[in-house]
C-alpha cells in the first residue's frame, strides 16, 4: 500500500509542528470568544522560484492528510502546559488546552490539483471555517507545499530542459535529512521524474526505483574488467555499468566485453553510465564505441552535478546522451533554497453574515494582500492557456470579454476578448468539507 508519506514518516500527531505565536494567537481567540467565528485565508507565493514564470503545485496531498488528522494528543498538551510567560507563570490556562484536546478539524479546504502549473499569487490552498482553526494550522502548511513546490518546479525545468529524456532524481545523499529526502523524491516525481534512487520513497509513495553501482564496487574488485563481470552475474537483467572508475572510453570497451558475455546468456546490457569529465564528448565516444560494437540498444545514463542549465548545454554540444541522473541541485533546490510562500487572511464572516474581506496593506507592493474570498479562473482556447484570473468567489469573470488588472501595477490591464476563449475552468476544488475528504485521497502509484 502506497501512501503520501505523512504518516509513515510521522506516526504521531503533527499538532505541534507550528510556531509558536499561532498558538498564542489561538488563545487570544479562544480568550475572546471568537475562536469559531468564520474566516478565509488563501496560501500563494509572491514570485515563481529560479526566475522562472510559473510554479508547479505540490505537497497539496501531504497538507490534506495533515489537516484530515489534525489532533492534539494527551502528551502535545501536556507539553503546552509547561510553556510560561515572562513571569513564569503558565502560558496557557487549563481550560485552553481542555479545548485543544477537544479540537477536530471541521473545515472546508479548496485547492489545486497536486501538480498543477501555477502562477504568482494565485490561491494554492484556500481554507474556510472556524478562525482559529484555520489560522493554526498556517505554518504546517507552508512547510509542506512550499518546499515540494519548490523542488517539484525545479524538476520540471530539468525535464524540460532534457526534451523528452528520461530524469532521474538521484539526491537522497544530498537532501536534507530523511524526512527531507521524501518530500523531494514526492515532488521531484510530480514534477517529471521517471524515478528515484531513495528506495524508501519507493516504498511508501509507488515511485519507481532506479540504481547502478557506485565507484567502491569497481574498486573493491582486482581489475574493472572483474567488477563488471561480476556485477552481470549478479544483475544481468539490470546492467547498467559506472565506466569512469578509472579511464571511462577504456570502462566503456570493458562493458562492451561484459555486454557480449551477457548476450551470449540471453541477456542484455542495459546501459553505462558516466560520471565525470567532459560528459559531451565522452557521451559521444560512449556511443560511437557501443553502436560499432553492436550495442544500439545499451543507453548513455549521466550524472554529475546536473542541472537544467547544464542540460541543456550539454544538448547544445551534441551530447549523446538518453538519460540524465540529477541529484544535488535537484533535491536542495540549489539556486533557490526557499520558495516565499504566505498564508494570508482574506474574509472574515460579519455578525450579517457577509463576509468582511480583509486587506493587509504594504509599502512593498508586493506584500500587499488580495481581499476576498478569492477563486482562480483558467482561460483556455482549445489546449492553450491564454489567462488565469483571480477573482472573488461569488463575482465570476465571464462569459464574454475578461478584463484583468496586474496585481503589482494596477495602471496595467488587458481585455480578454469572447472570441480569444472556449473554455474557462476553476481550479480551487473542494478537497475537505466539515474537515473529511470528499474523495478518496490520490497517491502517486
Amino acid at each position: 500500500m502506497t501512501t503520501n508519506g505523512l504518516s509513515d514518516l510521522y506516526g504521531s500527531s503533527l499538532a505541534l509542528l507550528t510556531d509558536l505565536y499561532q498558538l498564542t494567537m489561538a488563545y487570544g481567540y479562544w480568550k475572546a470568544g471568537v475562536a469559531e467565528r468564520d474566516a478565509v485565508f488563501h496560501l500563494t507565493f509572491r514570485r515563481p522560484p529560479f526566475g522562472g514564470g510559473y510554479a508547479i503545485a505540490a505537497g497539496i496531498e501531504p497538507a490534506l492528510e495533515y489537516l484530515e488528522h489534525l489532533r492534539f494528543a494527551d502528551d502535545d498538551v501536556a507539553y503546552l502546559a509547561t510553556i510560561t510567560g515572562g513571569d513564569g507563570r503558565a502560558l496557557f490556562d487549563a481550560g485552553f488546552l481542555a479545548y485543544l484536546r477537544e479540537l477536530r478539524f471541521t473545515c472546508r479546504v479548496d485547492a489545486v490539483a497536486e501538480g498543477s502549473v501555477v502562477f504568482a499569487h494565485e490561491p494554492l490552498i484556500r481554507v474556510q471555517g472556524p478562525v482559529l482553526q484555520a489560522q493554526i494550522v498556517e505554518t504546517a502548511l507552508l512547510n509542506l507545499v512550499n518546499f515540494q513546490t519548490l523542488v517539484a518546479t525545479k524538476a520540471a525545468r530539468v525535464c524540460q530542459a532534457a526534451r523528452g529524456m528520461a530524469v532521474l532524481e538521484f539526491g537522497l545523499r544530498r537532501a536534507q535529512g530523511p524526512d527531507g529526502s521524501i518530500a523531494a523524491a514526492r515532488a521531484a516525481h510530480i514534477g517529471g521524474c521517471a524515478a528515484t534512487s531513495n528506495v524508501l520513497a519507493g516504498k511508501l509513495l509507488g515511485v519507481p526505483v532506479k540504481g547502478t553501482h557506485a565507484h567502491s564496487w569497481v574498486m573493491f574488485h582486482d581489475d574493472e574488467l572483474a567488477a563488471f563481470r561480476a556485477y552481470a552475474r549478479a544483475m544481468p537483467n539490470n546492467c547498467v555499468l559506472l565506466v569512469d572508475t578509472y579511464d571511462t572510453l577504456d570502462g566503456v570497451r570493458h562493458a562492451i566485453e561484459i555486454g557480449r558475455e551477457l548476450r551470449a546468456t540471453g541477456h542484455e546490457l542495459a546501459g553505462v553510465r558516466l560520471d565525470s569529465g567532459d560528459l559531451a564528448h565522452l557521451s559521444i565516444e560512449a556511443r560511437r564505441l557501443l553502436d560499432d560494437a553492436g550495442f544500439p540498444d545499451a543507453k548513455v545514463v549521466a550524472s554529475n552535478d546536473l542541472d537544467e542549465g547544464l542540460i541543456i548545454s550539454l544538448i547544445d554540444q551534441g551530447a549523446r546522451i538518453d538519460t540524465w541522473g540529477v541529484g544535488t541541485k535537484l533535491v536542495t533546490a540549489y539556486d533557490q533554497p526557499a520558495l516565499g510562500g504566505v498564508y494570508k487572511l482574506g474574509a472574515v464572516r460579519g455578525a450579517d453574515g457577509a463576509w468582511d474581506h480583509k486587506l493587509k496593506l504594504s509599502e512593498q507592493p508586493i506584500k500587499i494582500s488580495n481581499p476576498g474570498v478569492l477563486q482562480v479562473r483558467r482561460l483556455r482556447k482549445g489546449d492553450e492557456l491564454i489567462a488565469d484570473v483571480i477573482h472573488d468567489d461569488d463575482t465570476p469573470p465571464g462569459p464574454g470579454d475578461v478584463t484583468l488588472w496586474d496585481l503589482e501595477d494596477p495602471t496595467r490591464a488587458v481585455t480578454i476578448a469572447a472570441a480569444e476563449y472556449d473554455r474557462a475552468d476553476d481550479l480551487l476544488a473542494r478537497r475537505l468539507d466539515g474537515g473529511a475528504r470528499t474523495a478518496p485521497p490520490v497517491t502517486l502509484a
